[in-house]
């Protein structure tokens, strides 16, 4: 299920939904025998789904891939990525009379985190988006599953001090999301969460950006992440854990960092943070209730 569920996976059911007879064969050969499907050669390939190795070679490519070899090795990181979670939560299952109980070992992974984070980051990154969100006709933050929140949050602190934010995600999901981005173009800001298990939405949608001459900042774990290619700038939050599919302590750090440095980046902006206090004060508890 979880290989069904990843990008490579999607690929191939559309592929069995809406391919040829021969494309569809090979897409439900792979869907149900993925772990096999990265140890046979193509010619094995080609006898189990039973077409010519020709039109193995021309699948590969047709789905994005340079040749058999190179989907190969995409089917078996996949398969990888898909299969961590399971693989973390059972280790930790068997560790669990170890040393650390699984919530000092949580913590332990917390502190890594943003320890990690703290040593890549550099306040010229944090001042370069800041300035870019700064001077954006429109800041949209999107955000899917789990990364939902993370969306929210900066949102929420961007409000006062953006000119327009648009929180992409919410009911109605990835179509709403892509709704938004109708008239995203050249003067706006497209700031995109990406944390394992990466999402195939996030990209297509960064892509649409892109394509219409945004400027995309996607804040993710690591360099290796498929968000980074897609993005003109990148602030990495340090994600690893040992149950969790990723950690989100040191995305949240990161938001703050980026927040505080768009906030003194401009003298006008401590115009702006009095008017929100002056616009919420009347909904707060006073300092003596």
């Amino acid at each position: 299920m979880a290989f069904v569920q990843s990008a490579l996976g999607r690929v191939l059911a559309g592929v069995l939904a809406e391919g040829s007879a021969s494309h569809r064969s090979i897409a439900d050969y792979l869907m149900r025998n993925p772990m096999r499907g990265t140890a046979l050669k193509i010619e094995e390939m080609a006898e189990g789904c039973q077409v010519s190795t020709a039109t193995i070679s021309r699948f590969a490519r047709d789905i994005g891939f340079a040749s058999y070899g190179a989907m190969r090795s995409a089917l078996a990181e996949t398969l990888h990525s898909a299969m961590q979670p399971v693989e973390k939560l059972r280790s930790s299952i068997a560790r669990r009379n170890g040393a650390l109980s699984p919530g000092e070992a949580s913590m332990e992974y917390a502190r890594a985190n943003l320890a990690t984070t703290h040593g890549g980051l550099t306040q010229q990154a944090l001042d370069d988006v800041a300035r870019k969100i700064s001077g954006a006709r429109t800041v949209y933050v999107l955000g899917l599953g789990m990364s939902s929140c993370f969306a929210s949050m900066l949102a929420l602190h961007l409000q006062p001090f953006c000119q327009h934010v648009v929180e992409m995600a919410g009911p109605g999901g990835t179509e709403i999301a892509a709704g938004h981005l109708v008239h995203i173009g050249r003067d706006d800001v497209l700031v995109a969460f990406s944390f394992p298990r990466y999402g195939a939405d996030g990209m297509r949608l960064a892509q649409f950006a892109r394509s219409h001459k945004a400027v995309v900042v996607a804040i993710t774990d690591v360099p290796s992440a498929p968000m980074v290619a897609l993005s003109d700038h990148v602030l990495y939050a340090s994600a690893a854990h040992g149950v969790l599919p990723s950690s989100g302590v040191a995305t949240v750090a990161v938001i703050e960092a980026l927040v505080v440095s768009l906030m003194v980046s401009n003298k006008a902006n401590v115009k702006k943070a009095a008017r929100l206090s002056e616009a919420v004060a009347g909904y707060l508890v006073g300092p003596g209730v």
